[in-house]
């Protein structure tokens, strides 16, 4: 009985690690845009507010401060 579930094991494995290595990949492209285009944090911050907030925490966390403030001013005169 064990030997025939091996290869259903070995398939979930590479399933779960597939997914894994997506989502990875999705983080770090969704990063890079968020960290690189001040535009594609405006759409995010209509779109998934959440998302954009998880990416100023982060920044902060590393100590790169005024990001926040910078794209809220940047805003803020374009709409005047």
């Amino acid at each position: 009985m064990a030997r025939t579930m091996e290869p259903v094991a070995k398939k979930i494995f590479k399933g779960v690690l597939v997914v894994e290595l997506l989502g990875i990949f999705g983080a770090y492209f969704l990063f890079n845009k968020m960290n690189t285009s001040q535009d594609f944090r405006q759409t995010m911050s209509k779109k998934f507010p959440f998302i954009l907030e998880v990416y100023y925490k982060s920044i902060e966390q590393s100590g790169m401060y005024g990001v926040r403030e910078q794209d809220q001013e940047k805003w803020l005169n374009s709409k005047n």
